[in-house]
């Protein structure tokens, strides 16, 4: 189920990003550069089971590798240290990250051949789509 998401995806549009790292507690300087970032996003999978998820910009590349289901360490891009579980519901790809009391959810779908990342932190919804890079 994965394997629709793997691939070389590029920012194209983004909706209510920099309310959403507002509600995270993103500070305001990382997120102006998080606006401003035109991230390409590289899911790949591995041989040993694990997935990647690697996010690059020109300020900041970051990679996270995770298996299905298995709560593990992630390093967000904003400097946040998160228990985060990777799973599929519904076709999604779903991203959870607890924190300092915090929990926010990421979906990632493929709707019409794009990617659509839909950002959840209490009453904000952010969402970024992402074209497939040939």
């Amino acid at each position: 189920m994965v394997e629709q998401f793997v691939g070389n995806w590029t920012l194209v549009n983004s909706d209510k990003f920099d309310d959403y790292m507002k509600a995270v507690g993103v500070n305001y300087t990382t997120r102006q550069m998080g606006i401003l970032a035109k991230p390409n996003v590289v899911i790949s999978m591995g041989d040993d089971g694990f997935i990647t998820l690697k996010s690059v910009t020109t300020f900041k590349t970051t990679e996270f590798k995770f298996k299905l289901n298995e709560e593990c360490d992630e390093d967000t891009a904003d400097g946040r240290a998160t228990k985060t579980t990777m799973t599929i519901e519904d076709g999604k790809l779903v991203q959870k990250q607890a924190w300092d009391g915090k929990t926010t959810r990421i979906e990632r779908a493929i709707e019409d051949g794009k990617l659509i990342a839909k950002c959840y932190m209490d009453d904000v919804v952010a969402v970024r789509t992402y074209k497939k890079v040939a």
